[in-house]
């Protein structure tokens, strides 16, 4: 390893061009702070990437989109990973670890309409109209409110998942997607409604830029604090803490909506303690059976926080929450072991949609 004044700190991420604009974002905040240090980028395409064809729900957990991007941080050849939060495992590799959580944007799910189309909200659209999201958690709490509107899953980048909407023979006549990614894209003028509780609940991490660097690394660890909210931190952590404890992937319907109020600040400036307040739901595939637990709690450090959430965990898995997981967790087990995965998305995307397999 070159002398600390010498060494170029390299961050890496994902290759698209949303991860390229956040790690961008993330390397002028480290300039900025530190103008004495060198900082360059590195991106790479991951598996989750590279499958495009395969429903979310089949595909699996979160490493999918981190995997190969912590081999290169294990192997030197990185010194820190940015991430969406939301796109994190909540269990990190041996050897890696959460070196900070930026401030976060709006984690809201928006509705984008189709260009041409007079719609502004999921009320106004006519029954059978086809909604696009490639998010099981949007899907199940969704179908709740509006089971005559039929979703359908869509992948790709964002200018993908545009241009898939406003194409003139395209079936949907609307998507949900992040507000955070739109806005960071420049995009934020398609967004055509805001989604708010208890229509629908965000993802755990929404709206959060996460940065993993390599376990020891202490010089990497400093210049994270450059970077660290911690309100922003205190929430996301117990988020992440309910969603540990629930075991649940990037593609299992947990919602999430998280406030901290009441904060105290200490003479350094730092938060001293605050009131948590937490809800969770978790939803069946087909929004049939729905779960919301709620949480308050005074809180004083990133411990307490995760603790909040851990018992907010408990509260939804004993009021009826932890059949609702089991039987997502069996359902994908038993279509992914299957040879015939094609059939098996559209089975998925057919049940999505309201129809019968």
């Amino acid at each position: 390893m070159a002398e600390s004044s010498k060494r170029t700190y390299v961050l890496a991420s994902r290759a698209s061009k949303l991860a390229q604009i956040q790690t961008n974002a993330v390397r002028d905040a480290l300039e900025a702070a530190f103008p004495d240090k060198t900082f360059a980028t590195s991106f790479m395409t991951t598996e989750g990437d590279k499958n495009q064809s395969q429903a979310l729900y089949l595909l699996g957990g979160k490493a999918l989109w981190t995997k190969e991007l912590e081999v290169a941080l294990k192997d030197n050849l990185v010194d820190i990973i940015v991430h969406c939060a939301k796109d994190m495992p909540t269990g990190l590799p041996d050897g890696c670890e959460l070196g900070a959580i930026l401030e976060r944007e709006d984690p809201a799910d928006s509705l984008v309409v189709k260009e041409g189309l007079p719609y502004k909200r999921l009320e106004d659209l006519p029954d059978g109209s086809v909604i696009g999201t490639s998010s099981v958690r949007r899907v199940a709490q969704l179908r709740k409110s509006f089971p005559k509107l039929a979703f359908m899953d869509v992948r790709g980048n964002l200018v993908t998942r545009l241009a898939k909407l406003d194409a003139k023979d395209g079936p949907y006549a609307a998507l949900i997607l992040a507000k955070a990614g739109m806005v960071r894209s420049g995009l934020g003028d398609r967004i055509t409604l805001d989604f708010k509780p208890p229509t629908l609940y965000y993802a755990v991490g929404q709206g959060s830029l996460a940065v993993e660097i390599r376990t020891g690394d202490d010089e990497m660890r400093a210049l994270c604090g450059g970077l660290l909210h911690q309100e922003s931190q205190w929430k996301v952590l117990a988020e992440r803490a309910m969603l540990r404890k629930l075991e649940g992937g990037c593609s299992v319907p947990v919602g999430t909506y998280t406030e901290l109020s009441d904060i105290v600040r200490g003479e350094d400036g730092k938060i001293a303690h605050a009131s948590l307040k937490m809800s969770g739901t978790i939803t069946s595939i087909d929004g049939t059976q729905h779960v919301e637990e709620k949480v308050l709690a005074k809180i004083s450090n990133t411990s307490e926080a995760e603790r909040v959430g851990a018992q907010l965990a408990e509260r939804l898995i004993t009021s009826g929450g932890g059949p609702i997981l089991l039987a997502i967790t069996e359902d994908r087990a038993r279509r992914t072991g299957e040879t015939k995965t094609v059939a098996e998305g559209q089975k998925i995307e057919a049940t999505m949609e309201g129809q019968t397999a």
